[in-house]
């Protein structure tokens, strides 16, 4: 049963207990098993100060989207293991409690390439944020800045990059989809450098093309979507592509042709610096590193490219393990609490990513909804750095978790790579 399937049945087993005679025999108060009933039913939330945590804001985010956008938003591959799996990897390591320790301050900064962020995590790449909430990439950035937070954006935004860039009052990190034509390629890399960016995100994937049923499956009959959404991911306007040539596919189809020698392209063609986003293997991690890589990040699009049944927490040791230090590690895909956070920096993340909760923020409450998902998250993660003991980034190391079997991984740290 999918979680929101248990949410439901549990909501209409309590109501149902609430009006059964049998309540009368359990002693409790008048109104009680009322009030659980309608706790357990997070769909109403009207206000971000209602959210317990960034789970709260995921009903909220459903009941504002037309079914093809929640659908987007949701689906995985095939039949969505993988988008289970990244959820279920975090569940595999467990916290070593540590109290007693001076935590009257924590530094929960960290750098990258020089420079200082306010926390390890990031906004990853999402497309067209227009077709979840009118404010759209805008609104994140105007939340990022807010809270100091490093915003990557996609490829495929809704809002061009020097709209967003001045929202932000900085220049963003740039997410890239390589094109088929290597010429186009590069015009979109060049406009994006002239832009500020100081950072290129190559997300390599993809590039073997992804077959999202759920989204599929959510799609209203030919002819029907133009008059339904005009802000839809399909049709909403794509500004990055503009002047570019057209690629062949659709959803889902198989990207341009790039390998290895792809990095050092890039590397030549400006002075950006780059990161391989869709990293999932030591050997993989290894090869960025040899061919000059200045970053990865280690994800699977959330769950959303390849059906590999792996979550990208299980995949981090490896990883780590083979950058050994040289370069940032950024993690994304299934974060969803404060403990997600802190398990990913122990295991070897300089940073932690984050996709679906600040979009389910923003479709329910608009920049608002942004910021109050970052300060949950910022909240949670500064609660088990104490509980840790784990004064700053640099604290929180392998020996701050276990995996089931009783494993402290021994990991060689990542976070102070940063730098580099």
């Amino acid at each position: 049963m999918v979680p929101s399937e248990t949410s439901t049945a549990r909501r209409r087993f309590l109501k149902l207990l609430a009006t059964s005679p049998l309540l009368s025999c359990t002693g409790l108060p008048s109104g009680w098993m009322q009030a659980l009933a309608a706790g357990q039913d997070r769909s109403g939330i009207s206000s971000v100060q209602e959210a317990l945590n960034v789970m709260d804001f995921e009903p909220a985010a459903r009941k504002n989207l037309l079914p093809e956008h929640w659908a987007y938003l949701a689906t995985g591959v095939d039949d969505d293991s993988t988008l289970r799996a990244n959820r279920e990897g975090f569940t595999r390591y467990q916290l070593r409690m540590r109290p007693l320790a001076d935590i009257s301050r924590l530094d929960m900064s960290i750098q990258l390439f020089g420079v200082r962020w306010n926390t390890p995590i990031v906004l990853c790449p999402v497309a067209s944020l227009k077709g979840f909430h009118t404010e759209g990439e805008k609104g994140v950035a105007r939340a990022a800045r807010s809270k100091g937070h490093l915003q990557m954006l996609s490829t495929v935004t809704s809002t061009s990059v020097e709209e967003v860039n001045a929202a932000r009052g900085e220049p963003v990190w740039y997410q890239l989809y390589a094109r088929d034509q290597w010429s186009e390629t590069l015009k979109l890399v060049k406009r994006v450098e002239t832009a500020g960016c100081p950072a290129l995100v190559w997300t390599v994937d993809l590039l073997g093309g992804s077959n999202r049923e759920t989204f599929r499956r959510a799609q209203p009959p030919e002819g029907v979507r133009a008059p339904l959404c005009k802000n839809c991911h399909e049709g909403l306007r794509k500004p990055m592509y503009e002047g570019l040539a057209e690629q062949a596919g659709g959803e889902g189809s198989a990207r341009a042709v790039y390998t290895w020698d792809g990095i050092k392209r890039l590397k030549d063609a400006t002075r950006m610096k780059l990161l391989v986003k869709g990293i999932q293997t030591r050997e993989d991690a290894e090869l960025a590193v040899a061919h000059g890589a200045d970053g990865i990040v280690v994800s699977n699009h959330g769950g959303r490219a390849g059906a590999s049944g792996r979550s990208t927490i299980e995949s981090l040791p490896e990883i780590a393990a083979g950058v050994a230090g040289r370069i940032p590690i950024i993690l994304d895909s299934g974060v969803r609490r404060g403990t997600d956070i802190f398990k990913a920096l122990a295991l070897g993340a300089t940073a932690v990513g984050i996709g679906r909760p600040y979009v389910w923020g923003l479709a329910a409450f608009g920049q608002e909804g942004v910021e109050a998902v970052l300060d949950l998250l910022r909240r949670e993660l500064q609660m088990v750095m104490r509980q840790t003991g784990s004064t700053s980034i640099s604290k929180i190391t392998g020996a701050s978790v276990v995996d089931r079997f009783g494993t402290i991984p021994s990991l060689t740290p990542s976070h102070s790579s940063g730098n580099r």
